[in-house]
């Protein structure tokens, strides 16, 4: 009897913070929770990014995950926007950490390869791959839907590990 492991997945951003909590039950998928983490728009960078920790944290504690997934940087070709997700990233890498939650990396090609079978994947074909592999997830926000498939991506390539293993 496998057990089931509950799986965080994070897609960071400053403006918004997707978040997608799964179950993984031997192979199947089953969807626990999904949102977004909005700072308020003005707010100043550190207040942001403290909500985002503080938001993190709380859904950590609501949901206990045994194991987190974060979307990795993509290139940015504004240094400032780069800066400013990369921080984003920063908080959303650290809240697992510190409570002591393993947390994985992944890149954006790789996560929608996962869902959609394909790398450069729009994000309305990502959307809808994950509406048909949690099927009781439902209409998410983008941000929220690609949490989701981060987490779906740390599932497959959870498998794929413990088979290599």
């Amino acid at each position: 009897m496998a057990e089931v492991i509950r799986i965080l997945g994070i897609d960071p951003g400053s403006a918004a913070t997707g978040w997608g909590v799964l179950d993984l039950d031997g192979p199947r998928l089953s969807f626990v929770a999904a949102g977004v983490i909005r700072p308020k728009r003005g707010s100043a960078r550190a207040e942001k990014l403290a909500l985002i920790f503080a938001e993190l944290n709380a859904l950590i504690r609501a949901h206990r995950p045994q194991e987190a997934a974060v979307e990795a940087t993509f290139v940015n070709s504004n240094p400032q926007d780069a800066l400013v997700l990369g921080e984003a990233r920063g908080v959303a890498l650290l809240a697992p950490a510190t409570a002591s939650i393993a947390v994985a990396e992944y890149a954006s090609n790789s996560v929608k390869k996962a869902v959609t079978g394909r790398g450069h994947a729009a994000k309305e074909q990502v959307q809808a791959m994950v509406r048909v592999l949690l099927p009781m997830s439902g209409a998410q926000a983008a941000d929220a839907a690609d949490a989701l498939a981060v987490a779906i991506a740390h599932a497959h390539a959870r498998g794929v590990r413990r088979i290599c293993a």
